[in-house]
This record gives structure tokens, sequence and C-alpha cells, in this order.
């Protein structure tokens, strides 16, 4: 099969996946209602293209917390990338270097951050959950440090796993020659098979269900990393997080693996925006599968957006080559959008290109 977009690599790994992992990656929490929603919000946003602009030079950097990077399409952490291909998260690392852009690390890796930042230079994020055993929390963040890590992305929307059938099924567990390596010699870097979701058990012994806002606070005594938080939805959240001092927001919706029945990220970006006010940057995951997807999210406020199953299923079918090819087609089709709609850099995009639903409403209520 000819790869000629970013979806077509998900087939792939469905051929070439053990069911159990294909799943883990792919499936939603309870009836993926979200899961469905998170690609159907961006299909309901229309263009509104500015013609007959001198598109000859386009210009897709920019810069995220301070760092330059070469287009607003980073990486999301995704969990346990061995099972997809043996390099795993090395692969991932360096597609990301080459591309110029930047990786987040799941504390759940099959590499430590010792390893990942082994593979040579590049911009990375540490993903965090937070443990109930807080000296394991304190170590790892200063690892992550030491390691070069840049930020600290605190997921916030996982005080227990999300209900996923699909890993219930398959009764998943990490396969036995596989550890989360980040906590290997902490004893916490196995996950036994179990009735139903090894996961699901793993996190609830080892998750903090507590987590809340006096967390982030202690987390900032601990680092000087600058802290985004990586779940959020609300406006009234938003004003929490930024009250709280946090230097960043990933409006996220856990690739809609938590919460069934939230709504698509694209769909709660620009509440999120908007109580923000421009006081951080906002960033979004969930559902971004076109060049389109990237443009849209920008078009409503977010900074940059981020990737995660994609990442995953190009790295089963191909390897780094593979994620490699994923960067390089939504960068394409990102350009290619922007030329399109009549814009240059990055920092053109506005609000103005776009029509939502509720624009479209609003506009015949005025009729």
């Amino acid at each position: 099969m000819e790869i000629v977009n970013v979806s077509d690599y998900e087939a792939v790994a469905k051929e070439k996946l053990p069911k159990m992992v294909f799943d883990y990656y792919a499936s939603g929490a309870e009836d993926q209602w979200t899961l469905q929603e998170n690609r159907k919000a961006f299909e309901r946003i229309r263009f509104r293209p500015r013609i007959l602009v001198d598109v000859t030079k386009v210009d897709l950097s920019t810069t995220v917390l301070g760092f330059k990077i070469s287009m607003p399409i980073m990486i999301a952490p995704t969990a346990m990338q061995k099972m997809a291909h043996p390099e795993g998260e090395f692969a991932t690392a360096r597609a990301a270097s080459a591309a110029g852009t930047i990786m987040t690390l799941s504390s759940w890796a099959t590499s430590s951050v010792e390893e990942v930042a082994s593979t040579g230079p590049g911009i990375r994020f540490f993903q965090l959950y937070v443990y109930k055993n807080r000296n394991v929390v304190a170590q790892l963040v200063r690892r992550a440090e030491r390691a070069g890590f840049k930020a600290i992305a605190l997921t916030v929307d996982t005080p227990r796993l999300g209900r996923r059938e699909s890993d219930i099924r398959n009764r998943f567990a990490l396969p036995p020659y596989l550890t989360l390596k980040n906590f290997e010699g902490l004893d916490l870097g196995k996950m036994e098979k179990t009735a139903d979701s090894g996961l699901a058990s793993y996190v609830a012994g080892q998750i903090d269900r507590s987590l809340s806002w006096k967390d982030v606070k202690w987390l900032q005594t601990i680092t000087s990393l600058p802290i985004l938080v990586k779940g959020v939805l609300t406006a009234e959240d938003t004003r929490l997080a930024i009250q709280a001092g946090i230097q960043g927001i990933i409006v996220s919706n856990h690739g809609a693996r938590q919460l069934d029945y939230v709504p698509a990220t694209i769909s709660s970006l620009e509440e999120v925006v908007k109580a923000a006010q421009g006081r951080v940057p906002v960033f979004l995951d969930g559902g971004v599968r076109r060049g389109t997807d990237v443009f849209k999210a920008l078009a409503l406020g977010a900074s940059g957006i981020f990737i995660g199953r994609p990442v995953v299923f190009s790295l089963a079918a191909e390897g780094e080559a593979g994620v490699r090819n994923v960067l390089k087609m939504l960068r394409d089709e990102f350009e290619l959008t922007m030329a399109l709609a009549g814009c240059c850099s990055v920092k053109e995009i506005n609000r103005n290109y776009i029509q939502t639903e509720a624009d479209m409403i609003r506009s015949i209520s005025r009729l």
C-alpha cells in the first residue's frame, strides 16, 4: 500500500502489530464517542481563504517557550513505543530532532530519559505522572533536568485510568521483554497480567488520586523547568492554572482515552484560549491528521499542536523513517494550506481565516 497521507499508516500498523498492541494504541474509552469526535470536529470547521496574496515564501517556523522550532507541529507523549518498533523512543527522538521540532517523552516510555538524551541534540519535554511516592517523582524530574529536557508536561486528567474496553478484552499488559525504563531501578518498571487491564491495575496501585493544585505548587518547588498542564478543557481550569503560575496549557482529552463524551479538543480550544487572554501559550493535541487541522487549531488560538497516534502507527510501519515521513507530510500539507489560505507566516494565521459551526449559526440567525 502506497502511503500518501498520515492516516494511511494506521492500516499498515494494524496489519503489522499484535492485536493487543494495536488496540492499546488505537482505542479510546468506553463508547469511543470522543475518539470519533476528535476527528469529526475538525471536519466541521471551514476555511475563509484570502486571494491574490504573494505566497512565494511561506515561513512555518515558530517559537515555543522561547525555543525556535521549524513548525508548530510537535510530538505528544505516547507510552511504551518499543511495543511498536524495537527502536521505540530512540527512533522518535531522532525523527523529531531531524525535523527541527519538539518531542515529549512519556513517563511510561520503554526508553529512559538518559537513553533518549543520548540519541543526540534536540529540544525535548518530559511528560509526568505523579506517583503516590513523591520521592519517585522528585527523582524522575531531577533526572529529566539533568538529561537536558526543557519542560515538564504534567498530565492532570488521570487520577484513575479511563475504561478502555479493548484493553480489558485483551488483558493488556506490557510484554515481559519490555520495562517502563524510567522506573526500572525502583521496582515499578514491570506490569503484571491481570484479570482485566494490567495498565488500569498499575495506575490504581501507583498513581496519586489526591493530585490537586497544591501539588502543582509543590512541583514548582522541586524544579526550575517550565510546567505545562496537559489535560485542560475548560475556562475555569485555565484560570486556575494561570493563578497557579504554570507556563503553558495543553488542551487535551488524553486522545479520548479517559472520560468519554467530553468535547473534541478542537471544540474546547477557543474557550481555553479566551480564558488564557494571552497570558500563557495554549497548545492542542487530539485528532490532528492533516495540515489543514494544524491551520484550524492555530486559527483558533493555539500556539502549536502535538501528534500522538500518527507517531506510533508510523513507527510500527517503518520505524524512524515512518515518523520522519509523518512529520514531513504534515509539514508539507500545512505549508500548502497556508499558501492556499493566503498566509505567509504562522503569525499571520488568525480567527478570520476560519468559520466554525457556531459562526455559521450566528450568520443564519442574523438573516
